[in-house]
């Protein structure tokens, strides 16, 4: 089946590195230092920085001025702000376990969270995220998914964190394809022989390659987008998943652009999931500046002053930090 995909940058076994971040270090603790905070050093301090740096710089944090960075932060700033400035000290694989159980937490769920991390995620950083998860929260998060959801929804859920989509050095096999295509149409059925485990089962266990492959298949086979016959065949939270996992595949940063305007589009901004998807993208420079550019060819606007438009103060500028260049 060939070679495992590599995880990615901040969900292997190397956290931290032995790099120099003083600079970025006194920084940080000289904003929060004595009375009141400055907000525009915690914005220069830590929007520009990547997973290995960031980590390390909490851990040196600690080391150093005896004292949790996120505990810091969190008593120094409030408000937006605040959720925006831990997420990203907290680095990309600890901001997903704690966005998952907050996501659970409480009555109801949150589940365009759930959908955002998991996924069209490889192997390798979903077995990061549920080491990650067990670890912080002594619970595993099988656990707390089944005590969340019920019924296809807890089952396709289940699928995906056990991690066993194919790699993506799998080739594309056009037999397979066409095997998984006939699979899916048998399986979306009408209102009464429909099955939506089998959908999950099919969908969930391919690779990109694989996902984008069986779209134009079925889009040739039978004059309709795959997104359109998931989106007539399934509803409610499995229909939003399985369409952003074929998004995902299709065009990742055009599904992060779409899913930035949704955060922000209609009354009111929906800041968790702005937060998380800003900082989600950031973590690779070149990918950030990726979903700009398909914003812009989307919505014929710019993401940076769509943004600012939504936000306000020191919320806006470190958004606005993270996604220029």
């Amino acid at each position: 089946m060939g070679p495992p995909t590599q995880p990615s940058l901040g969900y292997g076994p190397q956290q931290t590195a032995h790099i120099d971040v003083t600079k970025s270090l006194e920084t940080i603790y000289k904003a929060m230092k004595g009375w009141g905070t400055n907000e525009a050093q915690l914005i220069q301090g830590l929007a520009k920085q990547d997973p290995i740096q960031i980590n390390t710089i909490r851990e040196q944090y600690k080391t150093r001025y005896h004292q949790d960075l996120i505990d810091h932060l969190k008593s120094e700033t409030s408000g937006h702000f605040e959720d925006a400035v831990v997420a990203v000290a907290r680095g990309p694989l600890l901001g997903d376990v704690w966005a998952l159980k907050d996501a659970m937490k409480g009555a109801g769920t949150n589940e365009a969270v759930l959908n955002d991390v998991l996924m069209g995620r490889s192997n390798a950083d979903m077995n990061a995220i549920k080491a990650e998860y067990q670890k912080v929260h002594r619970t595993s998060l099988e656990a707390d998914l089944k005590g969340d959801l019920s019924g296809a929804t807890e089952h396709m859920f289940l699928m995906v964190v056990a991690a066993q989509r194919t790699e993506d050095s799998h080739p594309v096999i056009p037999q397979e394809i066409d095997q998984a295509v006939n699979e899916l149409q048998n399986s979306f059925g009408n209102f009464v022989s429909k099955n939506a485990a089998q959908v999950a089962k099919v969908l969930t266990s391919k690779n990109d390659a694989q996902l984008r492959a069986m779209a134009d298949s079925y889009e040739r086979q039978y004059r309709k987008s795959l997104v359109y016959a998931i989106e007539k065949s399934m509803s409610g939270h499995m229909e939003k998943a399985l369409v952003l996992l074929v998004g995902r595949a299709q065009n990742r940063a055009l599904s992060d652009a779409e899913a930035l305007e949704a955060s922000m589009a209609g009354l009111g901004t929906k800041d968790t999931l702005l937060i998380q998807r800003v900082v989600r993208c950031h973590w690779d420079r070149n990918y950030m500046q990726q979903v700009r550019n398909a914003y812009q060819s989307r919505y014929k606007k710019d993401l940076v002053r769509r943004i600012k438009g939504e936000t306000s103060g020191d919320y806006e500028k470190l958004l606005v930090a993270m996604v220029e260049p």
